[in-house]
């Protein structure tokens, strides 16, 4: 179990498929597929169920990943810290964005920390709060941006931005002509309602509905922010979701829902006791200086 064969098979374990993982890894099918197979024989246990379309990690194949996983992040260090003694910070920051605002907040951050280490890379997954919080348990990434709510008691984290939720719908939906920038919950109680699937924000709408003595008539749950907004202007129900959702275009209409409860917050997480390379611990100081001194 040499550092490549572990990066080989962490690749496979996080694609699931190994056309992509080789793909990926820049090396044909067959001596990945075989590199895999030597390291079933070589600790004698099966590490993935073949499927026709995709491979499912075994109980061994978790183990491993985990530890592989945990070699990888320690070998990753060391060879950024020794690097760091040299010429300058090295090395790659594995981060998650939820979808909405986090993406424009970290695009700052990118460019002038890049600025300053420019040997770094960046390794950037999406996916809504709970899929990139899995992807920190696992790690597959060392930290993320997501919204509430989140375990503090496994989480280290700081608030870094907001923004308000607004209701999206087609210019010919009759809430559309009102002059008023924002909306009431009230005016949306019986309207068809496109919602973010995460289990947390159903609850927060169902909590704004029910202050008005009413239930929210939900008819789609949907991740991705684009897909709502598309729905929302084809006349398929209102959207609800963050600010950033909206892309101004000739169908549809953007409204801010009122109170100042009716906001979407960022927070930026790493897990708790789980060391990081050297790079990822200077982004972090980096990106809380930035937030307090935009705060200043």
């Amino acid at each position: 179990m040499d550092i490549r064969t572990l990066q080989y098979f962490v690749t496979v374990a996080e694609e699931l498929n190994i056309t992509r993982a080789a793909e990926k890894l820049h090396i044909s099918q067959p001596p990945l597929s075989a590199q895999i197979k030597n390291l079933e024989l070589e600790l004698d246990t099966v590490l993935f169920i073949r499927g026709k379309r995709r491979l499912t990690l075994t109980e061994s194949g978790q183990l491993l990943y985990r530890r592989a996983k945990s070699i990888l992040h320690l070998e990753e260090k060391t060879r950024s810290e020794i690097l760091s003694m040299g010429d300058g910070m090295r090395g790659t920051i594995a981060m998650g964005l939820v979808e909405g605002m986090a993406p424009d907040i970290a695009a700052d951050w990118f460019a002038e920390f890049l600025k300053q280490y420019p040997h770094v890379r960046f390794r950037i997954l999406d996916g809504n709060s709970d899929d990139l919080l899995e992807k920190l348990r696992s790690g597959i990434i060392s930290l993320a941006v997501i919204t509430p709510p989140c375990d503090n008691s496994l989480l280290n984290s700081f608030y870094v931005g907001e923004e308000k939720m607004t209701a999206l719908m087609s210019q010919y939906h009759p809430l559309a002509a009102a002059e008023s920038r924002q909306i009431r919950v009230a005016d949306l109680i019986g309207e068809s309602l496109i919602v973010p699937s995460r289990k947390a924000v159903i609850e927060t709408i169902y909590k704004w509905f029910r202050a008005e003595n009413a239930e929210p008539k939900i008819v789609c749950e949907m991740d991705s922010y684009l897909d709502a907004a598309a729905l929302a202007g084809r006349r398929a129900g209102v959207s609800i979701y963050p600010r950033t959702a909206y892309i101004p275009n000739d169908f549809l209409v953007c409204k801010e829902i009122a109170g100042e409860d009716k906001k979407m917050e960022y927070f930026f997480v790493w897990l708790k006791g789980h060391p990081l390379p050297a790079i990822e611990e200077k982004f972090i100081d980096f990106v809380k200086d930035k937030v307090n001194r935009g705060e200043e």
